[in-house]
């Protein structure tokens, strides 16, 4: 079988924190003083199902402790709302930021919750107005709620997907800011040219004057799919959303140069 189904318990992913954070990362918990890098984003970065996930991978190789910042599901309204965790990252050697996508974060239609932020909070009076016809208790998830707004109507969602372009741009270059024009930016995922939330071309290289590389990595070829993850039957939907072990292989190797580079 080309992955394997483990119990609940099999992955040990360490949970710690850092300065002080509520936030939970993925262990165990690196030294902060001396050389050090970071590694921020969401559940890509954390390595969810993966027994070494990149930053894991990037340690090895590089031989300074790596900070695995990857929080479940987070937009960039995460790490703004963690002063004592910006500060942790600008004091790395070298940051990775994975760019996050468009539908967890705040903005003018919606509020996310502060620490998950695929969870919906509430609908401004803005969405209100522009879709008075639905009823927004129904919505927990930011997913849930777009799908449904698109499908309401095609015309309205659009001027909500371009006010999320321009909400996460904005969040996204106020937490590049922090670091200085240091960062090298992550987009993992293939380009899905019919996916409205997917992080096309022209978001990125808007970024590219904030950050110091740009690297997008899309799934190997001949990727073995769910081949070396651990996860139970009920997680197989999940896992398949995310990056196998080969593929974060696969960014580490183009990592290694461009932090070097930078070191």
């Amino acid at each position: 079988m080309a992955f394997v189904f483990q119990g609940a318990g099999a992955l040990d992913y360490a949970p710690c924190h850092y300065a002080g954070s509520r936030l939970a990362f993925r262990g165990p918990e690196r030294p902060v003083t001396g050389c050090y890098l970071a590694c921020l984003g969401g559940t890509e970065t954390y390595g969810r199902f993966v027994p070494r996930p990149f930053p894991d991978l990037l340690e090895a190789e590089l031989g300074l402790p790596v900070l695995n910042l990857g929080c479940a599901n987070a937009g960039p309204d995460v790490f703004l709302a963690e002063p004592a965790l910006l500060a942790l990252m600008a004091g790395a050697e070298a940051v990775v930021v994975q760019a996050a996508g468009l539908p967890n974060l705040s903005n003018a239609f919606y509020s996310v919750h502060p620490r998950r932020n695929d969870r919906f909070l509430g609908a401004t009076p803005r969405l209100r107005t522009l879709f008075p016809e639905m009823d927004f208790t129904d919505f927990a998830f930011t997913q849930h709620l777009l799908h449904s707004l698109a499908s309401r109507s095609p015309h309205r969602f659009a001027e909500v997907l371009a006010e999320l372009r321009r909400a996460w741009l904005r969040q996204m270059r106020t937490l590049l800011a922090h670091l200085q024009g240091r960062a090298i930016l992550l987009s993992l995922g293939a380009q899905s040219p019919g996916d409205p939330f997917a992080l096309d071309e022209g978001l990125l290289a808007a970024l590219q004057p904030f950050c110091a590389a740009i690297l997008h990595s899309a799934p190997p070829f001949g990727d073995q799919g769910l081949e070396g993850m651990f996860c139970t039957a009920l997680e197989v939907p999940a896992a398949r959303m995310l990056p196998g072990p080969q593929h974060h292989r696969q960014v580490a190797r183009a990592l290694v140069p461009l932090i070097r580079d930078r070191m």
